[in-house]
């Protein structure tokens, strides 16, 4: 199933966005948990109104310093990287596993 995104706010300081997907909680959590590690964030997290009806909705909050889009932006690709580290890390875990049969 394909994930849907709907902009609700975006400032110079805020961004705000939901996430349609039946997972409500491992991407919203992957990016507010990445971007509050960034400069320039004061808050990141995600909102659930209702856990059986409502979509997640993401809120970056930075000082006026850096653009919240650009902050998104950074954490993606952040997780981008992430993955594939960890693909290739597995992918070599897997190889000495099936040496040692």
């Amino acid at each position: 199933m394909p994930i849907e995104v709907e902009l609700k706010k975006y400032t110079d300081r805020e961004l705000r966005f939901i996430i349609n997907d039946p997972d409500k909680h491992s991407l919203p959590n992957l990016i507010a948990r990445l971007a509050l590690q960034k400069p320039g964030v004061v808050y990141a997290a995600y909102i659930i109104s209702h856990p059986m009806v409502s979509p997640p909705e993401v809120v970056i909050l930075t000082d006026g310093s850096r653009d919240p889009l650009d902050v998104l932006i950074e954490v993606l690709e952040e997780a981008k990287s992430k993955v594939i580290e960890f693909m290739k890390r597995f992918d070599e875990a897997l190889s000495k596993y099936e040496t040692r049969e």
